[in-house]
């Protein structure tokens, strides 16, 4: 799966996704964990890992770029396994085979920066226990240490948060929604892009996933109007279903713990830039088709669209690229969705608090620089110093 993901609080994060790839690996899920004995640890072997280039800290500057591989298989053979947050440290027991002696020099453990793999030489044959190139978070290559107590095989591993808590060792659909709730702290999500009915699958799996509302404006807006879109375009214009969508997005920032499904095309709110103001209140995701065949170039061509503030998707936190649509696939959209908001917080964590400050002011459309307290945008000057 190629994959490319920039984080700045002010700026999009854009992921490149191409169902042709066959996203489903990217759901693979390691052999159900299961309660080891405890045992005194008879250490027969005990590793550190040296360092493979730098450790980079995410956390560091809220306009750094970074890169990840958003949608990874995990491979792993039958083997059962325990998984352990400490803290500071995870730590990772894989069940060796019994009735055979293995010595250190049989095992390999090769850890980078956001990957791990673990493999084991028997008869001749290298077999991979666990392998994959994205941990649920970074760790420091450098801090990892292994050693083989008894039948089970003991990795440990220094993360580079502390505070963050991982609820497995990889990233995937279920430890993305287990684990973005300590993150995203009640915040709502809104689904914006050209494609409303994208826009609505995308948002159903992430609400089921997450445990949020799911809400649909095209639903809110028809049952209200006792009309179809379609029909409201054709007596009003687009203008009316705009201004309409902006009530309704008005009404539900105030909400918490929701995913809304916006309109789609030249008629939705989302689309128009002076239509933002109450948006700007959840994290939102743009979700736009591409012609890009690789990351850079969906990456250039999001550039572009920030740039140039024609559309007013651009103000989105983060952008999903599709080569291509497959409703089949919408729960691998919202794990890439997921994948992409949990990189954008990642980097500044202070974003959720900050939401929650924008929406008890009023939603006044002072994002990302909010104003202190009886601030007025229609007098504003731009001597008003930023409210943190």
């Amino acid at each position: 799966m190629a994959a490319f993901s920039s984080s700045a609080a002010s700026g999009l994060a854009t992921l490149f996704y191409s169902h042709s790839l066959h996203p489903i690996t990217g759901l693979t899920k390691l052999s159900s964990p299961s309660r080891i004995r405890s045992s005194p640890r008879l250490f027969s072997g005990f590793r550190s890992l040296r360092r493979r280039g730098s450790s980079q800290n995410v956390t560091a500057d809220r306009f750094s770029n970074f890169s990840c591989r958003c949608l990874s298989a995990v491979s792993t053979s039958t083997i059962d396994y325990e998984f352990t947050d400490g803290g500071k440290e995870v730590e990772l027991k894989l069940r060796l085979k019994t009735g055979e002696t293995l010595s250190p020099k049989d095992i390999s453990v090769d850890a980078d920066g956001t990957s791990l793999a673990v493999k084991e030489k028997r008869n001749g044959l290298v077999i991979t226990l666990l392998e994959t190139n994205h941990l649920f978070d970074k760790i420091m290559p450098s801090e990892t240490i292994w050693y083989i107590d008894e039948d089970q095989l003991v990795v440990n591993m220094k993360k580079v948060d502390g505070e963050l808590k991982w609820p497995d060792i990889v990233e995937s659909w279920e430890s993305l929604t287990a684990g973005m709730s300590q993150l995203l702290k009640g915040a709502s999500i809104y689904i914006v892009g050209d494609s409303t009915e994208i826009n609505q699958k995308v948002s159903r799996e992430l609400a089921v996933g997450l445990g949020y509302s799911p809400l649909d404006s095209e639903e809110l807006l028809e049952s209200f109007a006792k009309q179809t879109i379609d029909s409201w375009i054709l007596a009003e214009g687009p203008d009316s279903v705009a201004e309409a969508e902006s009530s309704v997005l008005e009404s539900l920032s105030s909400h918490v713990r929701t995913v809304v499904s916006t309109l789609g095309g030249k008629h939705g709110a989302a689309g128009r830039a002076d239509k933002w103001r109450h948006l700007y209140s959840g994290f939102t995701v743009w979700i736009s088709q591409t012609e890009a065949t690789d990351e850079e170039s969906a990456k250039e061509e999001a550039r572009k669209s920030k740039q140039k503030r024609e559309i007013g998707y651009s103000n989105a936190d983060v952008v999903v690229k599709l080569q291509g649509w497959d409703p089949t696939h919408a729960k691998s959209v919202a794990q890439a969705s997921l994948s992409a908001l949990k990189q954008l917080i990642i980097s500044d964590k202070k974003l959720p608090g900050k939401k929650s400050l924008y929406i008890r002011l009023g939603c006044r459309g002072d994002w990302p620089n909010i104003k202190p307290p009886g601030w007025d945008p229609s007098s504003d000057t731009g001597a008003h110093p930023q409210f943190t």
